[in-house]
């Protein structure tokens, strides 16, 4: 059945990624670019839509009252395509930093070209550093929200964190909140794979930190809470009544925090 309703999502997943493209164009293409948001965002809602009714794969978020008001950077975990648009109907006016090739996708590039996306070289991580910290200025002074992934790739759950400090010096240069993020979507929607597991992925948008800290306080304060969450999500997760397929990196993890009893209240 979990076979089924996989290719009966992504099937319609990315057949509502190519009609709303194309239905919604002259509207999102005509309009100010604030108000052409309104396209991007239906489209996330209507996916989480299909995710719940196709796949049986519900969503729960906490913390939404910890969103700032105005500029900050928002730093969710990243462990699947899921946390690319599922939280786009909770952010004003986001600006994602993405590798430049996704710009010359056909239709999909002028898409994000729009929405005044910063694309980077990440072939010259010396000109890609600048070009981040440039587009995020300008974004700021614009009162946007700058959406930067800390590992800067997707991880499987549980697997060792891999923090980049690319968060931190763009934290040091703007002065203002990060907002960080956990959840454990990779468990349901894992990495690389088309399989879509049923249950309920669990998020907790955690209080914002503060601009003012140097940049390693920061790093490792936003490391600790975030995978103390993700932990708690995980562990959460696998004594749930019916617990999605564990990976090795999961199973590896939940045995460090003395769980082995999977499924088990």
């Amino acid at each position: 059945m979990t076979i089924i309703r996989s290719i009966l999502f992504n099937t319609f997943f990315y057949a509502n990624l190519i009609v709303q493209m194309i239905i919604f164009t002259p509207y999102y293409f005509l309009s100010p670019r604030k108000r052409a948001w309104a396209i991007p965002k239906n489209w996330a809602r209507s996916n989480l839509w299909l995710q719940k009714v196709l796949a049986g794969t519900d969503i729960k978020i906490d913390g939404l009252e910890n969103i700032p008001v105005g500029p900050y950077i928002c730093a969710p975990k990243h462990q699947s395509f899921w946390d690319v648009y599922a939280f786009l109907p909770h952010i004003a006016d986001p600006v994602y930093i993405l590798k430049r090739e996704l710009m010359w996708i056909p239709l999909f590039g002028w898409y994000v070209q729009k929405m005044r996306m910063v694309p980077i070289d990440r072939g010259k991580r010396s000109a890609a550093m600048k070009a981040a910290v440039r587009g995020a200025r300008l974004a700021v002074a614009e009162g946007r929200q700058l959406m930067i992934y800390p590992e800067g790739t997707r991880t499987s759950p549980g697997a060792p964190p891999n923090y980049k400090y690319g968060i931190a010096h763009i934290y040091g240069e703007l002065g203002v909140p990060v907002l960080p993020i956990a959840h454990n979507a990779g468990l349901y929607w894992p990495r690389r794979k088309f399989l879509r597991h049923p249950g309920v992925i669990h998020c907790k948008i955690l209080p914002p930190i503060q601009p003012g800290l140097d940049n390693d306080a920061f790093l490792k304060k936003l490391a600790e809470v975030t995978e103390a969450a993700c932990d708690e999500l995980l562990v959460e997760a696998a004594r749930s009544p019916n617990p999605p397929p564990m990976p090795p990196s999961a199973i590896k993890r939940l045995a460090e925090l003395g769980v082995t009893d999977i499924g088990a209240p």
